[in-house]
């Protein structure tokens, strides 16, 4: 996986500078390698044998395979290790492309996977509110009626889906955020930043909703539909021999609804959270920051950003379950049945999933940063060019 993506991640970079701010890029290996990344991640995610193990997983681990879970935590840390001893990532390189990805990984994927039981509350609460009522109750009848196994239902789709979502989410993010500012320049792309972040975020929301959009489908379907396989490779090949290939992608437009004004909100609210809580809270300078206080400050500002994501994306998120749970549904369709009421149901457990979620996706996503000794270039300062200009003018 590291070597296929960061040899993909290469083509985007044949040189770099430490300004996050000025980086050349050519868009004709801009797109090749958007296109390479989204081929390999469709075999990996739909090659079957994945998707076998997988759904086995818990059953291999309740076999005492401790040895071998190991094995795999011995590897992952002595990779950490190796890239920690090699020193700091060049800014803007290949490999800092690939090691972010992987980044987003890790920190989509935990996340999403641990919060599996309060998702699956807040997709029933969306879908039958006569039933649901609230989180406690959602949880007291799911419980009551299937048993406490049911709260994980749809863990594994969730945890493949929302791995690929971060990969294109935090990787893409870094590579559009740099070709943007350059193609700004540096006084403008200071000028702008905030512009900046939000364009950067929505090209890399697009594509990474293509790689979520088949596992969230197939998510929602075993948590909300009645009589659904309770397993991926029980529920995918089903929607597949009874909706062919759009059954996958039929919620893909609202999940572009949801998911970009979402990750618009999540990295220029993070980003812009803090710059200010460095400028205005944090009683001393970055650079003097431990990088464990700076890690807390990511924590907050993350935060902070999951509240306003989880307001902004909630009626897109309603549709989208909606749709995936009725096979025969349509968005305008249900837009008009549930009404400006109705779209909001499930806001506040989905503020406390959000919210959270963020908050330890920015801080993951951060520590894995400081874990591989890639840069992490301050909060923007005003160029030394902008600033004479503006002395000027004075």
């Amino acid at each position: 996986f590291q070597v296929t993506t960061m040899s993909v991640f290469s083509q985007l970079s044949e040189s770099a500078k430490q300004n996050p701010f000025s980086l050349p890029f050519r868009t004709a290996n801009c797109a090749s390698a958007v296109s390479a990344l989204i081929l390999c991640m469709w075999i990996i995610i739909y090659f079957w044998g994945v998707t076998q193990l997988v759904d086995g997983l818990m059953d291999w681990l309740a076999y005492g395979s401790t040895q071998y879970v190991a094995r795999v935590a011995i590897g992952a840390a002595t990779t950490v290790a190796s890239a920690y001893e090699a020193g700091q990532v060049e800014f803007g390189t290949g490999k800092y492309y690939a090691y972010c990805a992987f980044g987003g990984v890790l920190s989509c994927g935990i996340t999403h996977t641990a919060i599996v039981p309060l998702d699956l509350v807040k997709c029933r609460i969306q879908v039958n509110p006569e039933k649901y009522t609230g989180i406690a109750s959602g949880f007291r009848t799911t419980v009551a009626e299937e048993g406490a196994r049911a709260l994980v239902k749809g863990w594994a789709p969730t945890l493949i889906g929302y791995s690929a979502q971060g990969l294109g989410k935090f990787g893409f993010y870094e590579v559009f955020k740099n070709v943007y500012a350059d193609m700004l320049g540096e006084e403008n792309a200071y000028l702008y930043r905030t512009s900046l972040y939000l364009a950067a975020s929505a090209s890399a929301e697009f594509f990474a909703d293509i790689l979520l959009a088949p596992m969230e489908a197939t998510k929602v379907r075993i948590q909300t539909a009645p009589g659904a396989p309770p397993t991926l490779r029980g529920c995918a090949p089903l929607i597949y021999r009874t909706e062919g290939l759009t059954g996958f992608y039929k919620g893909l437009p609202p999940l572009w609804m949801r998911q970009i004004p979402y990750t618009m909100m999540k990295f220029a609210c993070f980003e812009k959270t803090v710059e200010a809580l460095y400028q205005y809270v944090v009683p001393k300078p970055r650079a003097e920051c431990s990088k464990g206080e700076q890690l807390i400050v990511t924590f907050v500002a993350g935060y902070i950003a999951g509240v306003f994501c989880a307001i902004v994306s909630h009626p897109a998120d309603t549709v989208v379950s909606k749709l995936n749970q009725d096979s025969q549904a349509t968005a305008g369709g249900i837009l008009k049945k549930l009404g400006f009421a109705g779209v909001w149901k499930g806001l506040v457990p989905r503020i406390i999933m959000i919210g959270t979620l963020t908050a330890l996706q920015w801080f993951i996503y951060d520590s894995v940063k400081v874990a591989l000794n890639l840069p992490r270039p301050p909060p923007p300062e005003m160029p030394a060019s902008l600033k004479a200009k503006l002395a000027a003018q004075q």
